[in-house]
């Protein structure tokens, strides 16, 4: 499956180039079905093949820095794949998944961490896999939009992590 999500990242970087800009101006389209999309990827003796241009790019819900175009599954329903671009400068602060994420970075500067702090970049060709209700931080550094090949082991979700308050003078949590 690794080599999979390799070989599919790469061949996603040759069309990058050309349709990136064009891809994301075409959020603003009715949304798929992702039932549908995933259906309509067209098969070869178990091969599924989808050039970049022909990648369909709906707004997440509650993000509309981030668009994603389905490969397979639902992530409305369980496990799933996808595309996804997100505007370059774009931060999602602490939060967690309830299911183990796997991403592909294709196209920009991501970056990911426990914390903005120790938060580390991503370029082309990396791989970063976050367990299951790990608390993180991620997002696009400034410059680049992001492109990635995004895998989740289940129905995606966002859960924010709130921050705890500290006392002033002892440093103890409140």
């Amino acid at each position: 499956m690794r080599l999979f999500v390799l070989v599919l990242a790469a061949t996603l970087v040759a069309t990058l180039t050309i349709a990136i800009q064009h891809s994301f101006s075409k959020t603003d389209q009715k949304p798929t079905s992702q039932t549908s999309c995933a259906n309509s990827i067209p098969t070869d003796k178990g091969m599924m093949m989808r050039s970049f241009a022909d990648l369909k790019f709906t707004p997440l819900p509650d993000n509309p820095q981030m668009a994603f175009a389905p490969i397979t599954g639902d992530q409305k329903e369980g496990a799933y794949t996808e595309v996804r671009i997100v505007r370059a400068g774009t931060d999602m602060p602490v939060h967690t998944h309830n299911v183990e994420i796997t991403d592909v970075v294709i196209k920009g500067l991501w970056y990911a961490g426990a914390d903005m702090a120790s938060a580390k970049n991503f370029g082309p060709g990396s791989v970063i896999v976050i367990p299951a209700k790990l608390p993180h931080v991620s997002g696009c550094r400034a410059g680049s939009d992001c492109v990635f090949y995004h895998e989740g082991k289940g129905k995606f979700d966002f859960t924010p992590v709130k921050s705890k308050l500290l006392d002033k003078k002892s440093g103890a949590q409140l």
